[in-house]
């Protein structure tokens, strides 16, 4: 349909001289407006996508004392304009979450998403730079400590109906941000250690003894 457009529109624009005129460019133009067409690059040519999550890794940390816990090393590294939904993007990036890098390759290869191989790509991508600019000694021993996507540009495109009628479609990107820490990832990562009877028994009897007696002096 839209080729048709546009041979047509060429056809009437056509001067006697041969030219385009410059109403039979705008005619042509607006006939293009799909993301399909390579104008949808030039909508907005100058967003280049988020540069802030980069700045972590230019960070210089100050001397540590001799007695001071050592200061893991991490890498922060992202993926932009990833042609996926962002609510879709979510639930895999929050899967990869508090894992080490070879359990979230190896699950990942396993996940049945779009998604996934985006985020699988992102990882290992960022398991290199670790290692060669970071100097991470070992690739293994990294963990995922952050995941999580952002929305991205959205291009609009014309559906069609029936009976002559059009429609909105919305094409959707995303980023996806990963930062990976040196060392072993933690026992519980969404939820604290769980308690034990002894630590439940402290915090009743703690309880007990700060509760408020009504009527009492």
């Amino acid at each position: 349909m839209a080729t048709y457009l546009v041979n047509t529109f060429k056809r009437l624009a056509l001067s006697e001289r041969g030219t385009t005129t410059g109403a039979a460019l705008r005619l042509i133009a607006a006939a293009n407006l799909h993301t399909g067409n390579a104008l949808a690059k030039n909508w907005n040519g100058h967003n280049t996508g988020p540069q802030r999550w980069l700045q972590y890794n230019k960070v210089i940390y100050p001397p540590q004392q001799p007695d001071d816990q050592p200061r893991p090393a991490y890498v922060c590294h992202q993926k932009t304009n990833i042609k996926y939904s962002p609510k879709k993007m979510w639930y895999v990036a929050s899967f990869v979450r508090g894992m080490s890098v070879d359990e979230a390759i190896k699950q990942l290869s396993f996940i049945d998403k779009q998604g996934a191989s985006y985020v699988k790509e992102a990882i290992l991508e960022a398991v290199d730079m670790a290692v060669k600019r970071h100097n991470v000694e070992y690739r293994t021993n990294l963990w995922v400590a952050e995941s999580f996507c952002g929305k991205g540009r959205v291009f609009k495109g014309v559906r069609r109906h029936g009976r002559g009628r059009t429609g909105e479609v919305e094409y959707k990107h995303c980023h996806y941000f990963v930062r990976l820490e040196e060392g072993t990832p933690p026992d519980h990562y969404y939820q604290p250690a769980p308690k034990t009877g002894e630590q439940q028994l402290a915090e009743w009897e703690e309880s007990m003894r700060k509760r408020k007696v009504t009527g009492s002096l």
